[in-house]
């Protein structure tokens, strides 16, 4: 039967999907679709132009068991006899789970591709706030829903995917994959770690892992400026942020706007309290409290207590503006501007009242909440268990990279414990952290925009990305080519080549015996 006619909600059949019931199954066609899609939303690929694209979607809605959330999936089937025998998994983003129209892009470049794609709502849409799907009441939480979006709906896709693709084209995806970063990169990793069957490649891209601790650790900065009572202006983080960058840029030998070695890079924002900052029209003297509120985003949550860290901070040359500062009016008066996420996490999760303030927190009601924040969510979507083993067993592949944002050294240290269980984790997970890179993509740093077809060819071909391509335009306008190298390993320039080329740049292989590819020298953390 041709695709066109087989796309009817009466020809599907419905999917069997243990500990559920599906509520409603629909399909429509949509024809000839183009679009041109940008890497920026399509993460862990390059742009995609979709070009006369028709494909078959397919909606289900389903009910738990005894629960009473309704969960919407979708699968996108090409058409026309372009699909490719592979699925892939559409990861999410902030609080959302990945099926929103913001995302749609995604979609439609994947079946452009020639994969049947497939995304989730984990039970709440696009249209409800963190309030209006978490608590159930003040003081409660609801936590079906909230298993849903850690994991559930996550592996029910998987399977919905699955089940439809195979009964649409009559045989089963030869290979499944996951794509995602932050909300969609935690997804990834709690699908290797809970659901190892699920996917056997995924994309986990600056992974949202330790979700427990990074959210209430996103608050820290407003936390400090509070208890201040002094609110730097923007221009002054920034001034701190390129100062930094100018200060660590060589230290990898080359002279390009990106500090490479993040590791080496030393700087004391004290140094230059009273220098002069260009602030819009005028110049404004660096206030020792911008010192002290982007030396406590550098370092990381503390107890208050000389020594004793809560979790890590963010890199050094991070943008400081997008999220850990304040906004000021004509008037040169400023007051906070916390990142959302942390502070209804805070307030819905944590304190589970809608009307908790924030302002008022002290260093010791913050310190309860990170630790309530953890013992009660830990479990439940903390997403860092480092036993991977299942995953390995069933030949499953994981390929991640990590920039600025969400702090990178977080995702090092779950990388790190995995290691210390398993020393051959190179052979089946592998980290490129990315110089410069904003978060999931930016126009600036190293974007590695390979990443998922790498990913490919290891899990079909068993072609291990040793390295990354990866390219960014300088100030100058001069395009670099460079590789990522995975962690511990990092790029070096050779000191003779033209910097600007891929072939001046190695892989320095410190702690890796390349002989046998063991993990030999796990970094403290």
């Amino acid at each position: 039967m041709d695709s066109f006619l087989r796309c009817s909600g009466l020809l599907i059949p419905q999917p069997d999907l243990p500990g559920a019931s599906i509520n409603l199954l629909y399909a429509n066609v949509v024809s000839n679709a183009s679009a041109y899609v940008p890497e920026s939303a399509y993460t862990n690929h390059g742009p995609v132009n979709v070009t006369d694209v028709s494909f078959c979607v397919v909606s289900i809605a389903y009910t738990h068991t005894s629960q009473s959330d309704v969960v919407n999936t979708q699968v996108w089937l090409p058409l026309n006899d372009t699909w490719n025998g592979r699925m892939m998994g559409i990861g999410g983003g902030g609080f959302y789970c990945g099926l929103y129209p913001a995302n749609f892009m995604a979609m439609l470049a994947a079946v452009g591709e020639g994969y049947a794609a497939v995304s989730t709502d984990c039970g709440h849409t696009v249209l409800q706030t963190l309030e209006d799907w978490l608590l159930e009441s003040p003081g409660h939480v609801n936590e079906h829903l909230l298993e849903d979006f850690a994991s559930v709906a996550l592996n029910d896709a998987a399977i919905l995917g699955k089940s439809v693709t195979e009964s649409f084209y009559g045989q089963a995806p030869e290979h499944s994959y996951f794509s995602g970063c932050s909300q969609g990169g935690r997804q990834g990793m709690i699908l290797a770690q809970k659901y190892p069957d699920a996917y056997n490649g995924i994309a986990a891209a600056s992974p949202a892992v330790n979700w427990a601790n990074i959210l209430v650790a996103g608050f820290y900065t407003q936390l400090v400026m509070n208890e201040l009572d002094s609110h730097p202006q923007w221009c002054e983080l920034d001034y701190l942020t390129n100062a930094a960058i100018r200060q660590c840029d060589e230290l990898d030998g080359v002279h390009d706007g990106i500090v490479s070695d993040m590791d080496a890079c030393e700087f004391d924002a004290f140094d230059l309290v009273g220098s002069a900052v260009p602030c819009g029209e005028q110049t404004v003297p660096l206030s020792e409290s911008a010192a002290v509120v982007a030396t406590a985003a550098w370092q990381g949550p503390s107890t208050g207590k000389p020594g004793v860290s809560l979790w890590e901070g963010v890199d050094v040359v991070a943008n400081l503006t997008d999220g850990f500062a304040s906004q000021c009016s004509p008037d040169g008066r400023c007051t906070g501007l916390p990142v959302v996420y942390s502070s209804d996490w805070i307030r819905l999760a944590v304190r589970k009242d809608p009307s908790f303030d924030l302002n008022s927190i002290t260093q010791r009601e913050y310190t309860r909440i990170f630790y309530d924040s953890v013992k009660e969510y830990q479990s439940v979507i903390g997403s860092n268990d480092p036993d991977l083993s299942e995953f390995r067993q069933r030949g499953g592949k994981i390929l991640t990279f990590h920039g600025l944002m969400v702090p990178s050294r977080g995702t090092r240290r779950y990388y790190e414990s995995t290691a210390r269980r398993d020393p051959f984790v190179r052979n089946y997970y592998r980290l490129f952290e990315a110089p410069g890179l904003g978060h999931c993509w930016s126009p600036t740093g190293l974007y590695p925009s390979t990443i998922f077809d790498d990913l490919v060819a290891w899990v079909e071909e068993g072609r291990t990305p040793h390295s990354l391509p990866v390219s960014f335009i300088d100030e100058d306008n001069v395009r670099h080519e460079r590789i990522l190298c995975p962690y511990p390993e990092r790029a070096v320039y050779d000191g003779r080549g033209d910097p600007t080329a891929r072939s001046s740049y190695y892989c320095s292989a410190d702690g890796i015996d390349l002989e046998s590819n063991v993990y030999t020298k796990p970094t403290e953390t």
